[in-house]
């Protein structure tokens, strides 16, 4: 008994704290664990930018910006609970094919200046060919830095940031010990690198980060395994910068931003307002219910209700998650799975008290046998939640899909651990088990 009321005390405590938290944090301004609101719940940033597709085979243009909404969303949405909307439209009253624009709105940024440092402004990585007519030029002329400085002397390979898997600091100790960025490309990138220095031993193959040419060396045989290395003249936080950019994704294209504005909620705080209420009043009733016929364990499981509510919202908090209409859906999804798996708990124990057991031997028995359902159901919802975060096309439904994976996993933890605690530090019961009821008799 001393050892369940020990740790009843521990959870409940924490869980004051953890609330105290929760509720301090939202009413200081200055906070960096306040709740953050989607642009349907808040005010935003709305950025517009223009993609210059000016190099794109026009079959493949569409591809291109789907790639770059992908690249900038992840760039600004790493964790997907940030719920930007990046979107891709045509420019031109009449769509105009030529002109590709990318919409972003950032949920709770109303300065500008911060939300394009949000985005900012990934470089492009290309690798060209010089040109034959160029190379004989050099060899010609020998005036190898002013050919090389003329980006019409070279030729477009295809391959290009976009085709990057990873990139890393490297130090070259035969260059004093100098960082170099050191490159790793996917399968089609790999291909590609294969047969561009098998195709052109003995050409120079410029690297140009930004549209600048950074290294210009000569392929001296065919490079397979789809690794290489820029040795331009960086510092190691140049380099650690572009590293960081690279990794973000390396766009496609390069990017010019058009217009910013600052934009409002869709809902008002009204429908904000409504949405709590509606809320506090389903809680409401669904514990009065509980306590009427469940009686004192129905208490129980509001109590482990609200433990579960407090933990949920100090993670939207820490994680940070930003709350939307979807998320909330999510929220309150979960809150109900909470719910009904006290009542598995319950049933199963009045079914124990029915056969004649006394409390702790029901309220044992019950947990057990409701387990395995509880573990079933909140298994094949984790493996729904997970399946939709993955495959999920738009921010919105991985916010819904991640706030009800994590209602979940806390609702497990509240309904088992803390309710069964809680019940049994609390029940005049425990100390008599039927064990010990059987030892009685005997004597």
């Amino acid at each position: 008994m001393a050892r369940y009321r020990f740790w009843a005390i521990i959870i409940i405590v924490a869980a004051i704290a953890v609330g105290f938290f929760v509720w301090n944090s939202q009413k200081n301004p200055n906070s960096n664990y306040r709740f953050k609101l989607g642009l349907d719940l808040s005010s935003g940033s709305h950025l517009v930018y223009k993609a210059d597709i000016s190099k794109i085979n026009s079959t493949e243009v569409s591809s291109a910006m789907q790639s770059l909404r992908d690249v900038i969303e992840r760039r600004i949405n790493l964790f997907g609970v940030s719920e930007p909307i990046v979107q891709v439209e045509e420019g031109g009253i009449f769509g105009n094919s030529k002109e590709q624009r990318l919409i972003v709105e950032l949920p709770g940024v109303t300065d500008v200046k911060e939300a394009v440092k949000k985005i900012g402004q990934t470089p492009t990585l290309e690798f060209k060919l010089l040109s034959k007519e160029a190379q004989n030029k050099i060899n010609a002329e020998g005036d190898a830095q002013n050919t090389l400085n003329a980006p019409n002397m070279f030729s477009d390979t295809g391959l290009t940031g976009r085709m990057l898997q990873k990139a890393s600091i490297q130090f070259d100790q035969n260059l004093g010990n100098k960082p170099i960025i050191g490159l790793k490309f996917n399968k089609e990138g790999s291909n590609l690198f294969a047969k561009i220095t098998k195709e052109n031993v003995g050409d120079v193959l410029g690297i140009f980060l930004d549209g600048k040419l950074i290294e210009a060396p000569s392929i001296r045989e065919e490079i397979t395994g789809g690794q290489a290395v820029i040795t331009g003249d960086f510092t190691p936080e140049e380099a650690k910068q572009v590293v960081r950019d690279l990794n973000y994704g390396a766009l496609p294209m390069p990017i010019s931003l058009l217009s910013t504005e600052t934009i409002g909620a869709t809902l008002s705080s009204r429908a904000i307002n409504a949405g709590v209420k509606a809320g506090f009043y389903a809680f409401f009733v669904v514990a009065l219910f509980l306590i009427a016929w469940y009686r004192f364990q129905g208490f129980v499981a509001v109590l482990a209700l609200v433990i579960y509510t407090i933990i949920n919202l100090a993670l939207f908090k820490l994680i940070p998650v930003t709350l939307t209409a979807a998320g909330i859906a999510g929220f309150i999804l979960s809150i109900g799975m909470a719910v009904d798996a006290n009542i598995l708990i319950f049933e199963r124990t009045k079914e124990e008290l029915k056969r004649g057991k006394n409390k702790y031997d029901a309220l044992k028995e019950g947990f057990h046998r409701a387990w395995s359902s509880i573990r079933d159901s909140n298994l094949s919802s984790i493996i729904t939640a997970i399946i939709l975060y993955y495959f999920a096309s738009t921010p919105v439904i991985k916010g819904f899909a991640l706030v009800f994976l994590i209602g979940v996993l806390v609702s497990m933890f509240s309904a088992v651990t803390a309710s069964r605690t809680i019940l049994f530090a609390i029940s005049k019961d425990n100390l008599v088990s039927s064990s010990s009821q059987k030892e009685e008799e005997r004597k």
